[in-house]
């Protein structure tokens, strides 16, 4: 069943606006598809397949129908690749499709929710769903959506605007199964398999999948409010030189440093706090290989808490993380402010030379 068969007929004024949303995701597809590897280019178009189609998780998906369907997504990507980003119409008027703030007024008391941004290698991305949850968290609004109307490739379970946290249920749900499909290829004994015998997934693993997307959903919202604390701080000028390296190393691993710097004032302090064996494990699963080599202290605390069941070192870490990354960043700002991908090697070098190993007190400079 298509997504646009799910809209309510008491809805059907959103219609136009489901289908500017879904051009804009493709729009932006057809711009970025090729920035994958082609193997986790054709995982990503399977289950984008399986998501448009609302076929269940672990379902055989049919050969002859996906190799059309792919044929056919690529030939309207060709045609929209250099096509410019579509007003979203609501309530008769046009929004810019990055201003979610005014359109998510429109929709919100209608029961829906939009988001809109920039994800890894600035590509953009476009949500709309139907909106699950929206309140105050602290100085937040957190929206949750539910079932997912228009979304693209990429489709990030989680992102904050200003002051806004938007969580997506359906796709944090998604990328859990499969992170747990990816380890069952080789079943290594790492994290994630410590994650995952918290739960019970040999015996019920649509009722484990669901306890776990429940954990890792306040996780996210962690995360999220770490960003927009470390947002606070590092201020428009990081975005800025974010979006003047492009796709790039230099690109990669300063989004490495934002993440260390929110985890380590929002995240780590709430996990830890609890101390969720199923959580910390997850959290160090989904660690990123560039965030394993910027932080080797962190997972060696990890081990440490593995064998002795103490938090200690690993609190003790997040407090010396802090203060890290937060210095590193600001020195990234003051040396490369106004500077572009001329200077990127230089950026590189220094965040290569201010990784933080075990018992590191700063950044060393």
């Amino acid at each position: 069943m298509a997504p646009v068969t799910r809209l309510s007929a008491e809805h059907g004024a959103l219609l136009p606006t489901l289908a500017a949303v879904r051009t804009n995701c493709h729009i932006s597809d057809a711009k970025f598809a090729t920035d994958y590897t082609l193997c986790v280019y054709l995982l990503k178009m399977r289950e984008f397949y399986r998501w448009e189609y609302g076929l269940p998780f672990g379902a055989a998906l049919p050969h002859d129908e996906l190799t059309e369907w792919l044929t056919d997504r690529e030939a309207l990507w060709e045609q929209l690749e250099h096509e410019q980003f579509q007003p979203v119409p609501a309530n008769g008027q046009l929004f810019d499709p990055f201003d979610a703030t005014a359109i998510n007024a429109v929709l919100n008391p209608l029961g829906y929710v939009y988001s809109s941004g920039y994800g890894h290698g600035m590509k953009p991305v476009f949500f709309l769903g139907t909106l699950k949850t929206s309140r105050k968290v602290d100085n937040y609004t957190l929206l949750v959506s539910g079932t997912e109307l228009a979304r693209d490739l990429a489709a990030p379970p989680a992102m904050s605007i200003q002051n806004s946290i938007f969580i997506r249920r359906e796709s944090l749900r998604r990328m859990l199964w499969e992170r747990l499909e990816e380890w069952r290829w080789n079943r290594p004994d790492n994290a994630m398999k410590c994650a995952l015998e918290c739960y019970q997934f040999e015996r019920d693993p649509d009722a484990a999948l669901e306890a776990m997307t429940d954990n890792e959903l306040h996780c996210t919202l962690l995360h999220e409010v770490g960003e927009i604390q470390a947002g606070s701080l590092l201020g428009p000028g990081w975005e800025e030189l974010l979006a003047s390296l492009g796709h790039s190393k230099a690109e990669i691993m300063l989004r490495a440093v934002r993440d260390h710097l929110a985890d380590a004032l929002a995240t780590l302090p709430a996990l830890l706090e609890n101390a969720k064996p199923a959580s910390l494990h997850f959290y160090f699963a989904n660690l990123s290989n560039m965030r394993k080599a910027l932080a080797p202290g962190l997972l060696a605390a990890y081990e440490i808490w593995k064998v002795t069941g103490s938090t200690r070192e690993l609190e003790q870490f997040t407090l010396r993380s802090a203060d890290h990354w937060s210095r590193l960043a600001m020195q990234i700002l003051q040396q490369f402010d106004g500077t572009g991908p001329e200077h990127a090697a230089d950026l590189v070098h220094l965040i290569e030379t201010h990784a933080l190993p075990p018992g590191a007190t700063g950044t060393g400079t």
